[in-house]
Order: structure tokens, then C-alpha cells, then sequence
């Protein structure tokens, strides 16, 4: 899919909580072995931190790279699966603390792990087909796994924003994107149900990588690419050996994707798993490198976006934290703390 006008990315952001609890703990809390968990740690939000902080923190980083006052934009959308309201919408709130309110369009949108790219498409449309000179994409999520479940383990908090408009003031060229989608349930929780549940080894094929390596094949046949081309490839990570293997599936060298691999450090963000990559990415990248981002949401689908980088990238980079610095600014907390946090004792 490509846009009628040419636009890209004109200014990105991110936010990640500095809480974080070792796998360690998890494991030993549980009666596991503490040398064999998925990732070393993982961010926990603080007890007044939740979705809609996050992506406000991140809309705000994404608006001083930008350099646009907030009533130009044209849309607010906020993809998540764990806003703090089960009716009320969390992108009216970030509209509003960031000064883009009324006349504006604001709406959450959903997929799993992939509402953030969701939201991009979208955004990408909107902009590109010249209904609004500006939209704000924002992938976030504060996930949860029930106690001793393997999800636990990963289920972490943070989010990116990304800001969408004319090519002339892109940071990231965009060049096209396209969607996988199946009916393949992986990963869901119902209504009332406080902890999500997933198909376990499901969840790798044919649902994850059978949805990434498509999404990927499909969007460079038709920029006439190939994944390995690309400078940069970024793919969704609910843990770090998912997206390894999914490279090598794909061809793609290893020191590729390293960049944008930040779930090592700090778990499995979800909504804003692809989005926090793709920030990471642009913290690095430099101009005329290409970059190609791939997420993933159980259900299931993915969605893959080509983008180059602009002479651009270098005069704002350095205009708000980068998430290597949000990364490394972490207070280490014990398990009965991050319980209390994330309020798993239910009385």
C-alpha cells in the first residue's frame, strides 16, 4: 500500500517506566529455575503510571521532534489492550495534556500487540490521502501475566509515538506499508478476565512467525526489496529468540535487527513492542539508511512499514530522551512491590 501524497515520520517519541524486577525473582518466587527465564528484566509502571501516562509522556518527546504546535494535528489515536478505562477513550485524555484539543479526531484502536502499528496505518492514511497535514500514532501498553504463568516473565510497560506528515519535514521517508491478516487465536482474554491466556507453543507457529516473515515477503515484493537490503529491521518481540529466528528465517543478518532489539532490557511492551523498536532505531540510524519495521498482534495479524531516513533524523534526534536513556534509568524493585504495583493481590 502506498499514499497518494508523500508524507513520512516527522517527529517520534518514547516513555518507559524505570521500575524494573529481574526474572530472577519471578523464577525463584515460583519454584523455577532462575538461570533459564526468556529475558533478564522487565519495566514495571510505577503505581500512578498506567497507558494513558505513558503515551502522553511519549506524545509529548514525539511533539519536541516535530517541532509543530499540537493544534495542527489532525488526529489522536492511541493503540493499546490495557487502557485504564473499559469505556472512556484514552486518546481524548493525551489530546487534551498535550494541548491539541477540540478540533480534533481522537479514537483507541485494538489488536493485540499490533493496535500501535494499527494506529500508524491509519495515521499514514489519514495524512496521506490529505485529510489532516498532521496525525499522532501512539503504540502503548502496561501487559500483565497471572502469577506463575510464562507470561509473567515478559508482559512489561512503554510505548512510542509517532507523528505522521509531509514528506519535506519527514525524519523517515515513507516508501509503503501493507497488512497480514488470520482468524488464528494465540493469545486472548475475555470480558472481566483480569489476565489474558495464550495457546503456548501456538503462539510461535503458525501464529507468530507465519504472520511476520508474509507481512515482511509480501511488502518487499512489492517495493521489489528484500528484507536483508534493509539497514534496519525491527520486529515484534514478545521475547528475545522469536524475532532472532524470525530474521533467520527471512535472511536477514543478525547485527540488523540487535539495534532495534530493546526486550532484552525490558520485556515484552506488546501495543508498543514494533513502535519502542522502531524509536530505537531512529535514535541510531543515519541518513539514507532504510528501515524496515514488521509488528505482530495475536488473533492475528501483522503489519510491515519501508521507511528511509531524511537528513532530517539528525537535527532533532538529540530534541527529547532517546530510549536508550529511558532504558537505562531503572530502580530495581522486589517481587511483593512489583505485586503491590501492579495490584495482583486481589482481596
Amino acid at each position: 500500500m502506498k499514499t497518494i501524497k508523500d508524507i513520512g515520520i516527522v517527529g517520534y517519541g518514547a516513555y518507559v517506566p524505570m521500575y524494573r524486577i529481574k526474572n530472577s525473582d519471578i523464577a525463584r518466587v515460583w519454584g523455577n529455575d532462575p538461570n533459564r527465564v526468556p529475558v533478564k528484566e522487565k519495566s514495571v509502571p510505577g503505581p500512578d503510571e498506567d497507558a494513558c501516562t505513558i503515551a502522553c509522556e511519549a506524545s509529548k518527546n514525539a511533539l519536541l521532534r516535530a517541532k509543530i504546535n499540537p493544534q495542527s494535528l489532525g488526529a489522536v489515536w492511541v493503540g493499546t489492550e490495557s487502557k485504564p478505562y473499559a469505556v472512556k477513550p484514552t486518546s481524548t485524555i493525551v489530546a487534551e495534556v498535550i494541548g491539541a484539543t477540540p478540533n480534533i479526531n481522537a479514537a483507541d484502536w485494538e489488536f493485540a500487540c499490533k493496535a500501535g502499528t494499527e494506529a500508524l496505518q491509519g495515521a499514514l492514511g489519514y495524512v496521506g490521502s490529505g485529510m489532516s497535514n498532521y496525525a499522532l500514532a501512539i503504540g502503548v501498553d502496561t501487559a500483565q501475566g497471572q502469577p506463575a504463568d510464562a507470561l509473567e516473565y515478559t508482559a512489561a510497560a512503554g510505548g512510542s509515538a509517532l507523528i505522521v506528515g509531509p514528506a519535506s519535514e519527514a525524519v523517515a521517508h515513507y516508501e509503503g506499508s501493507c497488512s497480514f491478516v488470520t482468524d488464528t487465536p494465540d493469545f486472548w482474554r475475555r470480558q472481566h478476565e483480569h489476565y489474558p491466556k495464550h495457546a503456548s507453543r501456538f503462539t510461535g507457529m503458525p501464529a507468530y512467525f507465519y504472520h511476520i516473515t508474509n507481512a515482511a515477503k509480501t511488502l518487499c515484493s512489492e517495493l521489489g526489496t528484500e528484507p536483508n537490503e534493509y539497514d534496519y529491521v525491527i520486529l515484534h518481540q514478545p521475547n528475545t529468540k522469536f524475532p532472532m529466528a524470525a530474521a533467520g528465517m527471512l535472511g536477514v543478518d543478525k547485527e540488523k535487527v540487535i539495534p532495534g532489539l530493546i526486550a532484552p532490557y525490558i520485556g515484552n511492551t506488546y501495543a508498543g513492542s514494533a513502535v519502542l523498536g522502531l524509536a530505537a532505531v531512529f535514535d541510531v540510524a543515519k541518513p539514507g539508511e532504510r528501515v524496515l519495521c514488521v509488528s505482530y498482534g495475536s488473533g492475528a495479524g501483522s503489519d510491515a512499514f519501508s521507511f528511509t531516513m531524511t537528513d532530517r533524523i539528525d537535527e532533532v534526534r538529540n530534541e527529547a530522551p532517546n530510549v536508550k536513556s529511558y532504558v537505562g534509568r531503572r530502580v530495581s524493585i522486589d517481587y511483593a512491590t512489583y505485586a503491590r504495583y501492579r495490584q495482583k493481590i486481589r482481596m
